[in-house]
C-alpha cells in the first residue's frame, strides 16, 4: 500500500506564491503517477496536474499552465507543487493521489491541505 501526507498550505495574499509538498510511503515502487487536485469552496474537485514517478513527466489543466507547476523528489519520495501568482479563486483543500498504472484510477488520496489566497 502506498500512503500520502500533504503539507505546506496556508494563508497568502493575492500574487503571493505557495510550495505544497506530497511525502508517499509504503510501497512506493508501486506509483505509476502522482496528481494534485483541488476542491474550491462550493465546487467539484477538480484536476491541476500530474507528473509520473519514474520518468517525471508532467501534465497540467489549461488553467494552470504557467503558474503551477509539478516536480517530484524520488529519492526523498516526495511531489511538489509550486503555486506562483495566487489568485483568490485558487482557494481551496489541495489534495494529492496516487495511481498505480497508467490506466489505473487515484485511489489513494492524501489528507488535503487547505490554501487561501486574500484579496
Amino acid at each position: 500500500q502506498v500512503q500520502l501526507v500533504e503539507s505546506g498550505g496556508g494563508l497568502v495574499r493575492h500574487g503571493g506564491s505557495l510550495r505544497l509538498s506530497c511525502a508517499a510511503s509504503g510501497r512506493t515502487g508501486s506509483i505509476y503517477d502522482v496528481a494534485w487536485f483541488r476542491r474550491a469552496p462550493g465546487k467539484e474537485r477538480e484536476f491541476v496536474g500530474r507528473i509520473t514517478w519514474s520518468g517525471g513527466i508532467t501534465y497540467y489543466s489549461d488553467s494552470k499552465k504557467g503558474r503551477f507547476i509539478i516536480s517530484r523528489d524520488n529519492d526523498k519520495n516526495t511531489v511538489s507543487l509550486q503555486m506562483d501568482g495566487l489568485r483568490p479563486e485558487d482557494t481551496g483543500v489541495y489534495s494529492c493521489a496516487a495511481k498505480l498504472s497508467a490506466a489505473g484510477r487515484y485511489g489513494t488520496w492524501g489528507q488535503g491541505t487547505q490554501v487561501t489566497v486574500s484579496s
